[in-house]
């Protein structure tokens, strides 16, 4: 029998091993999108099948009881969203498609509360595993923001780690994947994370490694920079800081999977004449005409205005590697074509194994900007892959 179970164990083992070693581009997609009107409207009929390697569709959610709940039923099933965003498959074989639990909408508190009972978090790996099967999507990306944060408990950091071994069981035998992503933040992971259990059991690591920096603080800052700039009093507050970390605990780097925002943070200057990096602001950005949301713009949004309205400044930020750009008192830090180049090569020169964006719906899909379909994609991944 102690023969039996080392020979699973080590199939269990390969077949992982299998999963995180293709070089993956990983494509979330934001279902609402299906609701934004005119230019901003986009479904699976807009996903590209062989712009990305992975797929992942955001989001389900838990009840309190352990089930599975479908966020948006009309959506979802009505129209045929899982469906279709599946049957992508079906134009390219190679494509993995899978779902993703949680978001930051969804807080901490109920993963928590089911993760801290052991009977529910069985009941909970059994319905999450039936889910998938059920949906016919490839494999499950876990999107718990964050664990022992935002109404989580301090035993979250080990009761994730269980949920995560215990899925691992569950879906190995089924070859689906088992993917999470995972806070950027590095001076929280102490509290959050259990590094070296995680990295055993995940096929891939997607790290959020933007939001970095927001008009909460007061004055303006780069959503995803690469490296630090002298300004940074937080040395740590950027994506190479973070990929370095993950390195440094011994975790495989062809597990670790760059993240890459297809969106930037925008800010109000407290004044137009003073626009650099650091700058002082009252606040987020006006929200996008299609994004809605204050402080985000959307990448064709940026690159829309820019083409369509005067007085843009655009710099390039050489310490950080990243752009940002200005317009009166409008300042946004983004990703543009160069910037997403440097990270497609950084993750190649680092040996990772794969870079994420979020999301795909964000991008040039309709080429407005004159620079073809998916242009921010299209060249992360041929720096990447290349």
């Amino acid at each position: 029998m102690l023969r039996r179970a080392y020979v699973t164990l080590a199939i269990l083992l390969a077949i992982s091993s299998l999963a995180s070693a293709q070089k993956k581009v990983v494509c979330y997609y934001s279902s609402w999108a299906n609701y934004r009107t005119g230019n901003g409207q986009f479904n699976a009929t807009n996903i590209d099948p062989f712009l990305c390697t992975h797929l992942i569709y955001a989001f389900i959610g838990a009840n309190t009881d352990g089930t599975v709940k479908i966020l948006d039923s009309w959506n979802d099933v009505t129209l045929n969203g899982y469906k279709d965003f599946n049957n992508l498959r079906s134009k390219n074989a190679n494509l993995k498609t899978l779902v993703a639990l949680g978001g930051w909408n969804a807080g901490s508190a109920t993963y928590s509360n089911i993760c801290n009972n052991v009977a529910l978090r069985t009941a909970f790996v059994t319905n999450l595993y039936n889910f998938v099967v059920k949906w016919g999507f490839n494999g499950l990306d876990i999107d718990w923001e964050y664990p022992a944060q935002r109404g989580g408990i301090a035993a979250d950091k080990a009761n994730f780690a269980s949920l995560v071994r215990e899925l691992r069981a569950k879906f190995s035998p089924a070859k689906l994947l088992l993917s999470a992503a995972v806070s950027a933040g590095i001076n929280s992971y102490s509290t959050t994370y259990d590094l070296p259990s995680l990295a055993a059991n995940l096929d891939f690591i997607n790290l959020m490694t933007y939001d970095f920096h927001s008009s909460a603080e007061g004055k303006t800052g780069e959503n995803s920079p690469l490296y630090a700039a002298s300004i940074d009093t937080d040395k740590t507050m950027n994506s190479d800081a973070t990929v370095q970390y993950w390195i440094r605990q011994g975790v495989d780097k062809m597990k670790i999977v760059l993240g890459v925002p297809l969106y930037g943070r925008s800010f109000t200057l407290k004044s137009a004449t003073s626009n650099g990096l650091g700058a002082a602001t009252v606040g987020a950005g006006v929200a996008g005409g299609w994004s809605k949301e204050a402080g985000l713009l959307m990448y064709w949004e940026i690159c829309y205005y820019q083409m369509s309205l005067t007085g843009w400044t655009v710099q390039w930020n050489v310490a950080q590697q990243v752009p940002y750009a200005f317009r009166s008192t409008l300042w946004v830090g983004y990703e543009n074509k160069q910037s997403v180049m440097v990270k497609g090569k950084y993750a190649k020169d680092n040996g990772l194994g794969g870079v994420m964006v979020w999301a795909m719906d964000y991008e040039d899909f309709r080429n407005l900007c004159g620079g073809g379909k998916f242009p921010l994609i299209s060249a992360l991944k041929a720096n990447f892959i290349a």
